[in-house]
């Protein structure tokens, strides 16, 4: 069955990364490690259940890549927006075909392409264009070909994801199209009037108790 496999924030650099989960979550997160075909790189902690954050950022001493990096990166208006904060942008799902689900989808989730970070190795779905999809609402799909799963050798901070939201003013739209990835139970949909602008939300117990963080 697909999973949530983890949520991810971007930040301008990797100290603002640090700072900000410092402020919100109450924690130092780790380092993580560099994606060298990416030009990013990140840090990494568990969240529970085989998921965990990820804090991404350009890595400034990696040579660019001739194709647009992942999560928007690339964007004017991403960096615009992390320049400022770093901010939840999106979520990836787990999935144990990913040739199988691009293909079955009935809409552009990206190619799967092989991807690896030191002995890790997974594909992932990339669009051509680096872009997010449904603005960060869907998720990105990946496969893991490392075992156990990677959460697992991550820093356990004592923080665990409770509840991932898309607030949207098209709840039917991201709903048929969950539904065709099969991630609608992954995900809670709530309703937003015309009149305010889409977001995604997450919920995280930490040791200093429950917080939202959102795009």
């Amino acid at each position: 069955m697909n999973c949530l496999d983890h949520i991810v924030v971007a930040a301008n650099n990797l100290q603002q990364g640090v700072d900000y989960l410092q402020a919100t979550l109450g924690i130092e997160i780790p380092a993580g490690g560099k994606h060298s075909s990416m030009a990013t790189h990140n840090l990494v902690m568990q969240l529970g259940n085989d998921a965990y954050i990820e804090v991404i950022a350009i890595d400034p001493d990696a040579q660019a890549p001739r194709h647009p990096r992942w999560f928007a990166l690339d964007s004017a208006d991403m960096r615009a927006a992390i320049r400022e904060q770093p901010r939840l942008i999106t979520w990836v799902m787990n999935t144990a075909n990913l040739q199988s689900l691009a293909g079955q989808a009935g809409f552009d989730i990206g190619k799967p392409t092989r991807l690896s970070r030191d002995a890790l190795s997974w594909e992932f779905a990339l669009p051509d264009d680096g872009r997010l999809l449904g603005d960060g609402m869907l998720p990105y799909c990946i496969q893991w070909h490392s075992s156990p799963h990677p959460a697992q050798g991550m820093a356990d901070l004592d923080c665990v994801l409770q509840d991932l939201t898309i607030h949207h003013n098209r709840p039917r739209w991201f709903n048929d199209r969950l539904d065709a990835l099969g991630a609608s139970h992954l995900v809670n949909i709530e309703q937003l009037p015309d009149t305010q602008p889409a977001y995604l939300s997450a919920t995280i117990d930490t040791p200093n108790g429950s917080v939202v963080l959102r795009s």
